[in-house]
């Protein structure tokens, strides 16, 4: 009986010796560890390294775009240059012309008729400016108008005023606003005497009127009243100034202007389109026909 307790006994331990997981290995655990953080470093190293060859084709892009940019300064400058000295070869020129011709009042003479035809006739009153009014209509009202017959005090431009005005104004007729705009205000900053100043005035704030850059607009057509009040392009910049408060929604102002229009030049194509435009003013009372011309 003793023998069969002792025998059950000892086969419970055993038992229970076989079912006890054997401890693990702390060195075993100290490589897995170590073996996981190699890895990690493994990882991050690799995340590095794709990084640093990305941040190095950005790099070499911005140099690439710099080098780009370099080249079209450099190129810019040497137009730049280009149209000067062509500007600086013209007077020569025209000097050398009045020096044969017998100085420069027998020049002058000579050249003004031709100046003057190249110039054109710009049409009173805004007859130009009803396709100017809209958004693409600049370029007809500058066809129209083409580059205006010299100002009040009857001086034709000379052959580099015109040659600079000119190119300011194909780039009008041509769509090109940004260009025109640039090109006129240039030309008022370097010839602000020039008999095409008024015309280069006006014609800036039709540019900037089509650009719907209205602020400017205004500021333009108001220069012209300020400077030339009494030239041919008066009428169509103070009208030109109606409209353009129009656009900005300064309606009182608007109508006070373009009544202006009508009371100052009554029977002029400027004062017709100032009463055409008050009818579409929002909220304009009821307008009486436009005054009659004076009697001649």
């Amino acid at each position: 009986m003793r023998s069969s307790i002792l025998t059950m006994a000892l086969a419970v331990l055993v038992a229970a010796c076989a079912s006890t997981p054997p401890e693990q290995d702390p060195v075993q655990i100290k490589l897995n560890n170590l073996d996981e953080r190699l890895g990690r470093v493994e990882r991050i190293a690799g995340n590095e390294a794709e990084m640093s060859q990305r941040l190095d084709q950005v790099q070499q892009s911005l140099r690439e775009m710099r080098g780009r940019l370099d080249e079209l300064e450099h190129n810019s400058d040497a137009l730049t240059k280009q149209q000067r000295d062509l500007y600086a070869d013209l007077d020569k020129r025209l000097a050398a012309a009045s020096a044969v011709a017998g100085g420069p009042g027998g020049a002058t003479s000579g050249s003004g008729p031709a100046a003057g035809g190249a110039a054109g006739a710009a049409p009173t009153g805004g007859g130009a400016n009803t396709a100017a009014e809209g958004n693409a209509g600049a370029g007809g009202a500058a066809a129209a108008g083409g580059a205006a017959a010299p100002g009040a005090g009857g001086n034709a431009p000379s052959s580099t005023e015109q040659a600079v005005y000119s190119q300011a104004f194909d780039a009008l007729k041509a769509g090109s606003y940004s260009v025109a705009i640039t090109g006129f205000k240039d030309f008022l900053s370097t010839y602000p005497a020039s008999p095409l100043a008024e015309n280069a005035q006006y014609w800036l704030g039709e540019a900037y009127y089509v650009n719907k850059d209205y602020e400017s607009a205004a500021g333009a057509f108001r220069a012209v009243l300020k400077k030339w009040p009494d030239s041919r392009k008066a009428p169509d910049a103070l009208l030109k100034l109606g409209y353009t408060q129009a656009a900005q929604k300064q309606y009182p102002a608007a109508r006070a202007t373009l009544n202006e229009v009508m009371k100052k030049y009554p029977g002029s194509d400027a004062a017709r389109l100032a009463a055409e435009r008050l009818k579409r003013i929002p909220g304009q009372p009821a307008q009486s026909a436009q005054p009659p011309a004076p009697a001649q």
